[in-house]
């Protein structure tokens, strides 16, 4: 009973605000970076979006480890990926300018995806090692103005919500522009929608932030060195994960 009059909810009020608020945004976003205003635009509008479709969806969210971000500085944060919901609670919640990598096929979308673009966002084209490698310098240039980067390393969403393989781009990042990787331990954006589904349930939400984890200059070039530096990451995100999902 309570599915279905949340179900009647969420089509007749949820998806019409979420659609308004994501074309006002996509416009405010693109607006503001086209007249000069990339540093504000490119991310105050998305947080406020973001934390709107989280409150609509009647989505508690905890935050833990905000302490471990020192402001003014510059980061690299990875995390793990169990839904599109981790948007949602990355852009509102984590509290710090951020630039994002994307799929490249997130570029198509109307509006969203040339807004993607004005702010400054990376979509990461995996078609080639050369293609790879663009998306990734594209990315270093980005991190300009005090941002700090979010990268999902797994690439695309959990299909069962367990971690899979971390590819080694963010890292590479990190070691380039000597800068702190902070690990992300996300919970609950599966049990809200899991992937290849659309059928929205509320439940609660948190977001672990890890302590910094500082790379060596010389990690570029070691490659047996760059691999430890992902899995000790990629040990400390699963170590915060809900027990079913480790």
């Amino acid at each position: 009973m309570l599915h279905s009059l949340y179900k009647m909810y969420f089509r007749l009020v949820v998806m019409p605000v979420f659609a308004i608020t994501t074309i006002l945004t996509a416009i405010i976003v693109a607006a503001g970076c086209f007249f000069g205003g990339e540093k504000f635009f490119s991310y105050y509008p998305g947080m406020l979006w973001a934390r709107i479709a989280c409150l609509l969806t009647l989505c508690p969210v905890k935050i833990k480890g905000r302490e471990n971000i020192k402001k003014g500085q510059s980061y690299v944060f990875v995390s793990n990926h169990q839904s599109a919901y981790d948007i949602f609670l990355i852009y509102g919640y984590l509290g710090v300018p951020i630039k994002w990598m994307m799929k490249k096929g997130l570029a198509k979308i109307p509006l969203v995806g040339f807004a993607c673009r004005m702010a400054g966002f990376t979509f990461v084209d995996n078609s080639s090692a050369r293609s790879a490698q663009k998306s990734v310098q594209e990315a270093e240039r980005s991190l300009k103005c005090g941002h700090s980067l979010i990268v999902f390393p797994e690439g695309s969403r959990s299909p069962n919500g367990h971690l899979r393989r971390f590819k080694r781009g963010a890292y590479q990042i990190a070691v380039d522009q000597q800068l702190s990787i902070i690990p992300i331990t996300l919970n609950g954006p599966y049990k809200v929608m899991p992937a290849g589904s659309w059928d929205v349930r509320p439940h609660r939400m948190e977001m672990i932030i890890h302590a910094p984890v500082t790379p060596h200059k010389k990690e570029v070039d070691d490659k047996e060195k760059l691999q430890k530096l992902v899995d000790t990451t990629q040990k400390t995100i699963s170590s915060a994960l809900w027990e079913e999902f480790k």
